[in-house]
């Protein structure tokens, strides 16, 4: 039975101080859930969001993760910079880090494998645009996206990320992918893993659902047979409708 997880993506949204408040105001809120609870946040925060969530259940993750160990890459963060602040999770090749910043298939790949190797778990995001759904190019997309983000990563590694699909003309907009598509979206990644792996493999790996989840529609969401949770934006910025998204 592979386990909820509902992961919030601040963006570029919020202040230490709110970060932390957020934390403690949903920690006490989540002791007993059976969902994995995991927070996004910009990397000013992360360590303060770390200590204000120590012995609970709520998870931190980052937002972004540079594949090289060190060097001259100004404005980057290093994998030992999450590691040493023991960060749970960081989202990888998020369609808006593909858009604004020049993310590919290619460097999607090099930091999960990063990821992979220092144990932090990568949120590795996939999706086609509404041109690309349109001229029925989505599952071809996907495809390219799934493989060459999941290059070299071995059977027994892949257990240890998350996929979240996310359609890029879902994100933000309002507009939500239907929970027969997402599900169908979902389910068609599962035959990429199993003809990479096995159907073990392709059945026990989490997979998020992402695009405008809301607490009036994610338990339609949630109740489909291969949606295993939500990447969530705007919805996970307020502690109340965060936590009705927990609670679906």
């Amino acid at each position: 039975m592979r386990k909820p997880i509902i992961a919030g993506n601040w963006k570029m949204n919020k202040t230490i101080k709110e970060a932390v408040e957020f934390v403690n105001e949903i920690k006490g809120q989540v002791e007993n859930t059976e969902v994995e609870v995991v927070l996004c946040a910009p990397a000013t925060m992360l360590k303060d969001m770390k200590e204000a969530a120590k012995g609970s259940n709520v998870k931190i993750g980052a937002q972004n993760m540079h594949f090289e160990e060190s060097g001259a890459f100004t404005g980057e963060i290093a994998p030992a910079m999450l590691k040493e602040i023991d960060v749970d999770y960081v989202i990888i090749g998020h369609s808006e880090r593909r858009q604004y910043f020049a993310e590919t298939d290619e460097t999607v790949n090099k930091k999960v494998l990063k990821a992979l190797e220092v144990e932090i778990t990568p949120i590795m995001c996939c999706g086609e645009t509404l041109e690309e759904r349109e001229s029925g190019k989505m599952e071809e997309v996907i495809k390219t996206q799934i493989f060459a983000g999941l290059k070299d990563v071995t059977a027994a590694n892949i257990p240890n990320m998350v996929i979240a699909y996310e359609p890029i003309w879902a994100i933000g907009t309002g507009v939500t992918a239907t929970s027969e598509q997402a599900n169908d979206a979902v389910a068609f990644i599962r035959t990429l893993i199993k003809e990479l792996y096995t159907e073990e493999v392709s059945e026990s790996i989490q997979i998020q659902y992402g695009g405008s989840v809301k607490p009036a529609n994610v338990e339609e969401i949630m109740n489909q047979t291969d949606i295993d949770g939500a990447l969530v934006g705007g919805a996970a910025l307020k502690a109340d409708s965060f936590m009705e998204l927990v609670n679906f």
